[in-house]
């Protein structure tokens, strides 16, 4: 029994997985395919193998043909959305994965792998196998015995787990393995279109099943069921019933499989290796690569590999798993003499790369603090000792030299607290990244993978988050050291892309000055209110104390309001507030914000809960979280601005995510009020570009109404109105003008519209008519956006007119919902993407003038289209002409840029 061990792997529920955990951020090789899907199976795949030392394995799969299930219930699945295409395109890939691995894969039209699987593991089961079937899905329980298991797959939040009886019958809470079949008839599935028995949740079920034994056992003994409930049980006696046939696996397939077929196998190397360079996994490579004695790999000696200093190896040749450089690769700089001939040979070589570790790691040791240098093939770490660092100084503010390095701003912070300020010019690899594949990731270790073939250790490895001792020294300098070289040899890389897609410009004009400007913004932060956010706590505490007795009084009973199953049951079991309510994929009822808006009119309680909820996400999310971001030491707010982070261009900002402080409420104003001048002679100055994004439309398009309602002055959203609706811009009301807003805006975003009828509340065929109208207005508008598209099916990309890209892979798909996000992307990327390069030209123009002039008035935050500063009282005027002046000037449109400014001793009260 112990060494026949037979995982059964369940294809598409794995491959779904994989493909929807990177939905966000996708993984696209360098030709542009999705290689998510096959990436997260094959991770599976290897874990298994690597972990679990399974004896047989075999992958199983479904098929297109209709099964009995489909004919029996037509409606069984039928919801169900039409397959991704980055699924469909990743099928092929991972046939060849499989094959390359020597892996069966097995299927059987009409029907399903549950049922194959089943088949497959009950015969195992009596020829002495222990049985895992690899898979998420839930129904699989019913097939749990002493020698079949669940192997539910690891996930973001929690380890791969195993689920035999014990864990089964404590889960569904019922006493035997075939009553699952019961509860998931009684209960439903969402997911698969199943209705089970109307008005039976999970512990009703429970209930049913301990008092009943079964499905057939609740209906034998319909007589002792009460209230009314009863009727509808009675009701769906023909549905329960169906769908217990529907959720109960098939064990007897007829299959010509034999379990000595799924016997693990020896991989083809040469078929993984094609395979795997071809889709450019190149991490799991290595892992495979480097344990085949074919490739010879582990014969390699590891002094022979730490003395090789080329970077750039062939993948084949040597092994690329970098840990620990041999001591005599650097030189530890204590001396005086030491110090004086890295800082000749840096200023002879007029560049360098640099790398400070994050110290938060090394919990305090400051015996270990210091950063590390690569110059001329030379690597010294500099021990972080005062007069070391003043020795640095003139190096560092130098600018003839440049600098190279990795998230450069975190070092212009850490030296500007002692009095060292980095001059001349950077060169920053992650933004240098950033601006070639802005929608990839652009960790170091990534980039050393992908461009180097390089692995190294990551920091929490090589610290392992434990305090080092003094004679740790040479694992910092050699951790840091490895990252000044890595930084060194990309740069070069990174550099010739940046000039081969036209980007250079952007880069050294645009992202690098501007690394210097966020830097100083966040170092001097802005003040909080913290006493007055205080007050406003309680207030708000109060008012949510009030919502919850009201909601509990219109529920009849106490519960957890923020609990969307508790929320779920009151509305829609107790309530009855919807005939056939929306379930999420759990099987749960939905509560989202778009299902209980729809639910308004139906019952008081909706108001109440939609209150209760955006007063306490304000107040978690705000009020309390604020003051806890308070500097000790400077009494301020100090957020950290992203510049690699939003594809278009945009800036993001995290603790606190200043873009998101709320400003349509009347409450989120109360938290904008919190941010303030720091003393009595300052104020807030608030500058915003006045519709920066209508105004590059209308300048990209050239669109002559556009253009001459703005150069006229004349106010946009009712000059819309008054073309759509074709009257007098005297007879434009403030409806007519706020559904011209919503066009005015969605048009940019693309919108449908089925959009533009949801947003302002109108039927979908009077929003066509107006989106109709209004191109047969702005014609030019019109012909922009299409002329936009085809350009991107061509390029696979669209850019600004300083030439940010955004890359569009999807716009050609044959699946009509993924290319609408990318024609939409390409209508709106230009756009956006030229209003962050306008606004950081300003804020570069800007930070100039305020250090030429020696002014007091500081450059604060920048949020979407808005900059904030502390504007000194004597300095009012000027401060105002300089900011007005670069931000109206930052770039030339066929329209005038115009910034609309207001003061105040707070931000709410400047904006």
């Amino acid at each position: 029994m112990k060494n026949k061990k037979l995982f059964l792997l369940d294809a598409y529920a794995l491959i779904y997985r994989a493909y929807f955990a990177f939905i966000n951020n996708p993984r696209i090789s360098s030709n542009g395919l999705n290689t998510s899907a096959v990436f997260g199976f094959t991770n599976s795949l290897l874990e298994i193998i690597k972990k679990e030392n399974p004896t047989h394995l075999a992958v199983v799969f479904d098929t297109k043909e209709a099964t009995e299930r489909h004919i029996i219930y037509p409606e069984y699945k039928a919801q169900r959305e039409a397959m991704p295409e980055g699924i469909r395109e990743a099928l092929p890939y991972i046939d060849r994965l499989l094959e390359a691995f020597n892996v069966p894969k097995i299927f059987k039209n009409g029907f399903e792998a549950d049922d194959v699987i089943g088949t497959i593991a009950k015969k195992a089961e009596k020829e002495g196998f222990q049985v895992f079937m690899m898979t998420p899905d839930k129904d699989f329980a019913q097939l749990v015995s002493e020698n079949i298991f669940i192997y539910k797959p690891a996930s973001k939040w929690q380890r791969a787990s195993i689920l035999g009886k014990r864990e089964v019958l404590d889960k569904f809470k019922i006493e035997k393995i075939e009553q699952v079949i019961d509860f998931l008839a009684m209960t439903g599935d969402a997911a698969d279109n199943i209705p089970g028995i109307k008005g039976v949740g999970e512990k009703t079920a429970q209930k049913f099943i301990n008092d009943f034994g079964s499905v057939e056992g609740l209906y034998e003994n319909l007589d002792k069921v009460k209230g009314k409930i009863k009727v509808k049980i009675e009701e769906s006696k023909e549905i329960g019933l169906l769908s217990k046939k529907l959720v109960t696996i098939i064990t007897d397939v007829p299959l010509s499989f034999k379990t000595e077929d799924m016997t693990i196998k020896e991989m083809d190397v040469d078929k993984v290796t094609k395979l795997f360079k071809e889709l450019e996994f190149r991490t799991i490579l290595n892992k495979i690569i480097k344990k085949n004695e074919a490739m010879k790999i582990n014969n390699l000696n590891k002094e022979e590999l730490l003395k090789e200093t080329d970077f750039q190896m062939s993948l084949f040749s040597e092994k690329k798993e970098i840990n620990i450089l041999k001591e005599d690769n650097y030189t530890i700089v204590k001396e005086k003499n030491n110090i004086l001939k890295c800082i000749n040979e840096i200023f002879e070589a007029k560049q360098y790369s640099i790398y400070l570790p994050h110290y938060k790691n090394i919990k305090q040791n400051d015996k270990l603090y210091g950063f590390a240098i690569t110059v001329n093939k030379k690597n010294y770490f500099i021990l972080n000792i005062l007069d070391n660092l003043k020795m640095f100084k003139e190096v560092f503010e130098s600018n003839e030299i440049v600098k190279f390095g990795y998230d450069i701003k975190r070092i212009l912070k850490y030296f500007s607290k002692i009095n060292i300020n980095i001059c001349g010019d950077l060169f920053d690899t992650q933004i240098a990244h950033y601006l070639l594949y802005p929608e990839k990731r652009h960790d170091l270790e990534v980039l050393a993978e992908n461009y180097l073939n390089i692995n190294f250790q990551n920091e929490n490895d090589v610290f392992h988050k434990e305090k080092l001792t003094d004679q740790s020294i040479n694992i910092v300098a050699s951790y840091a050291i490895q990252r000044a070289k890595i930084i060194l040899d990309l740069s070069s890389i990174l550099e010739k892309e940046l000039n081969k897609t036209n980007l250079g410009r952007l880069f050294y004009d645009i992202e690098m000055p501007l690394v210097k400007v966020l830097s100083e913004m966040e170092s001097e932060g802005i003040k909080l209110d913290v006493k007055n956010l205080n007050k406003y706590r309680l207030e708000l505490e109060n008012e949510i104390d009030e919502i919850e007795k009201r909601i509990y009084n219109l529920a009849t009973v106490k519960f957890n309001i923020s609990s969307p199953k508790q929320l779920g049951d009151i509305l829609f079991n107790q309530l009855q507030l919807s005939k056939k309510p929306k379930k999420t994929k759990s099987g749960q009822f939905s509560t989202s914000e778009e299902i209980l808006l729809k639910l308004k009119s139906k019952h008081p309680i909706i108001d109440e809960i939609l209150d209760y909820r955006s007063i306490t996400k304000l107040l978690s999310t705000y009020v309390v979280a604020l003051p806890q971001l308070v500097s000790s030491e400077t009494k301020k707010i100090h957020t950290t601005f992203n510049q690699t982070v939003v594809a278009t261009g945009r800036l993001s900002s995290t603790k606190p995510n200043i873009q998101n402080i709320p400003i349509r409420t009347t409450k989120g104003m109360k938290v904008r009020a919190s941010f303030v001048a720091r003393n009595s002679d300052y104020t807030i100055l608030s500058a915003d570009y006045s519709q920066i994004e209508l105004r590059i439309m209308a300048s990209l398009s050239k669109d002559l109404a556009m253009i001459n309602a703005f150069k006229n002055g004349i106010d946009i959203h009712s000059a819309t109105a008054s073309k759509v609706w074709r009257v007098d811009l005297a007879c434009v009301d403030k409806t007519m003008r706020s559904k011209a807003k919503a066009v005015n805006f969605g048009i940019i975003y693309g919108i449908s519209a089925f959009g533009l009828s949801q947003n302002i509340g109108i039927s979908r065929k009077e929003a066509k008519q107006i989106i109709d109208q209004y191109f047969e207005e702005f014609s030019k508008v019109k012909s922009y956006i299409d002329e936009s598209i085809e350009k991107a099916r061509k390029d696979q990309y669209v850019e600004t007119l300083m030439g940010r890209r955004r890359y569009l892979p999807n716009i050609n798909s044959k699946n009509a919902v993924i290319r609408s996000v990318s024609e939409r992307n390409a209508i709106n990327a230009p756009i956006q993407g030229l209003a962050a390069d306008i606004i950081k030209k300003a804020m570069i123009s800007i930070q100039a003038e305020l250090q030429l002039n020696r002014m007091k008035s500081k450059m604060l935050l920048q949020v979407h289209d808005e900059l904030i500063f502390d504007m000194y009282s004597e300095e009012t005027e000027i401060l105002r002409e300089i900011v007005k002046r670069c931000m109206e000037n930052a770039t030339k449109l066929e329209v005038p840029l115009v910034v609309d400014m207001g003061e105040g001793e707070n931000w709410l009260q400047a904006h």
